[in-house]
């Protein structure tokens, strides 16, 4: 009896430690337990996670589904488990290859600085390995939508169809957006720049975390590499090369890429139809995810 009193208090005291860890978790880690959940997610949604050797090092991906390819590529500073939402909608329908890019989630290289030809080459290795010459269709947010027509221009015979969101490979994004803020009221700024103004508002933990991550996270490493990354931006001209499809879904309150920096590739591209979404910022699929997953099909075809 007294062995049995023991061994539940000691259960109930491991109850707590894990109880306070992740108090501690939701109040100064709330962006990283954020990731830990929705990437446990995938896996439950059904996906499994692969790692893929590459000429950066081994690249994460999640594979799952049966259908036509979707390759969903995320935007600086954030990682695979973004796509749940969508993941959930879409995975009866489609095969479903959703990368951490490079540098960013558990993709090499896990320090230093991420260039813009790292994460070109770790795609390259992670669509070559999954898709195993079957066209793919590639959808990008911000960062991901910008890699995903570079691709298009280098891989042509890859690639299908793209859904660009909030994202593309033109010069010319709003400098004045403050996209690594050193204090809360910055990252409370920026986040407004960066959503729409009926959004919930975002806790001040959670801003904080975003101040921390500014520091050292994937997208400060990526920023860190802006000198080097007009070798990888496209023109209009280079654009107009694209033959296959691009749809934009846009987030119209964006105040990083506004609408008119749509405007400018519907302009240059040959095959191409713009989805606005009013009272959207620049990242759709979290911010409003059951009218992004409209839009989404609608540019699916």
């Amino acid at each position: 009896m007294f062995l049995g009193w023991i061994l539940g208090a000691l259960a109930l005291g491991a109850l707590l430690i894990i109880v306070l860890a992740f108090g501690w978790l939701m109040l100064k880690r709330p962006l990283e337990l954020l990731d830990w959940g929705t990437r446990r997610a995938l896996g439950r949604a059904g996906l499994e996670k692969c790692v893929v050797p590459s000429p950066v090092g081994p690249q994460t991906v999640f594979v799952g589904g049966t259908g036509p390819l979707l390759v969903f590529l995320h935007g600086a500073g954030h990682q695979a488990g973004t796509w749940l939402q969508s993941v959930r909608a879409l995975g009866t329908d489609y095969t479903l290859i959703i990368p951490d890019l490079a540098g960013h989630g558990e993709s090499a290289p896990v320090t230093g600085p991420i260039q813009a030809s790292d994460i070109v080459g770790g795609l390259e290795a992670v669509i070559a390995s999954q898709a195993q010459g079957r066209p793919v269709t590639l959808i990008g947010n911000s960062l991901g939508g910008w890699m995903a027509m570079v691709l298009a221009t280098r891989h042509p015979e890859w690639v299908e169809r793209i859904v660009a969101v909030n994202g593309g490979p033109l010069a010319g994004t709003d400098a004045s957006v403050r996209m690594l803020p050193a204090t809360r009221e910055e990252a409370r700024e920026t986040m407004a720049r960066l959503r729409d103004a009926s959004s919930p508002a975002i806790p001040n933990h959670v801003l904080d975390d975003l101040v921390r991550r500014s520091r050292s996270g994937p997208f400060a490493r990526f920023v860190a590499t802006t000198p080097t990354m007009g070798a990888w931006a496209l023109t209009e001209a280079q654009l107009a090369t694209i033959q296959v499809p691009v749809r934009l879904i846009w987030g119209v309150s964006d105040g990083l890429m506004p609408l008119a920096y749509a405007e400018r590739m519907r302009a240059a591209l040959p095959d191409v139809e713009l989805f606005p979404l009013e009272r959207c910022g620049h990242v759709p699929q979290q911010e409003a995810p059951e009218r992004f997953l409209a839009a989404l099909r609608q540019a699916l075809g």
